[in-house]
């Protein structure tokens, strides 16, 4: 398993993957992406990215649609997209990256911190409300200094490992799911015992 700076030829499963998980896509660019890749089967298994705002301060760097393909949760993928998007934002001399994310708590255990809204740069402030308002209700603001990022053991060694798992199959239908109420109903053939 390994995590590479997306190319031109991985935009249509991209946006595709980013359409089906309902993150964010707004000002999309390839190139903003990295990709974690299965390097025995060559398959793609998650993605995130770093979009850069324009401040009266200065450029902003904002951590954001970080997703997994379900079948790879769990082992430690979407923290080494996350390591390697901090380390492609302190490659343009960022010290700081901020998050808008809507679990907190999934960014809190590679020392991402909540802060304030007010705390947040202007154009991040903007962009906090239009998210809240359009994908994420729950947003929450963070930030992390690159310096205190911190990977987790046990994710370290889950990637490593990193396998498909299988997709839990559909669940069984029941009555219920089509308005019937079994105890009430009557069947064409039902003998009455």
């Amino acid at each position: 398993m390994y995590v590479r700076d997306a190319r031109n030829r991985d935009e249509v499963w991209l946006l595709d993957h980013i359409e089906e998980m309902g993150l964010d896509e707004t000002a999309f660019r390839s190139r903003d992406y990295v990709i974690s890749v299965d390097e025995r089967s060559d398959e793609r298994t998650g993605f995130g990215r770093i979009r850069i705002h324009k401040d009266d301060d200065g450029d902003v760097c904002e951590l954001t649609s970080i997703g997994v393909l379900p079948e790879w949760r769990g082992q430690g993928i979407g923290a080494h997209v996350v390591e390697r998007l901090l380390q492609e934002a302190g490659d343009q001399d960022f010290e700081t990256v901020y998050s808008l994310s809507g679990a907190p708590e999934y960014l809190v255990q590679f020392a991402f911190e909540p802060i304030d809204e007010d705390e947040l740069p202007p154009s991040l402030q903007d962009r906090l409300q239009t998210k809240r308002d359009s994908l994420e209700p729950d947003a929450v603001p963070m930030r992390i200094a690159i310096d205190d990022f911190e990977m987790p053991a046990h994710l370290r060694e889950a990637f490593k490992a990193a396998t498909a798992q299988e997709a839990d199959d559909e669940p069984e239908e029941s009555a219920e799911d089509f308005g019937i109420d079994p105890d009430e109903a009557t069947y064409k053939y039902d003998t009455g015992d």
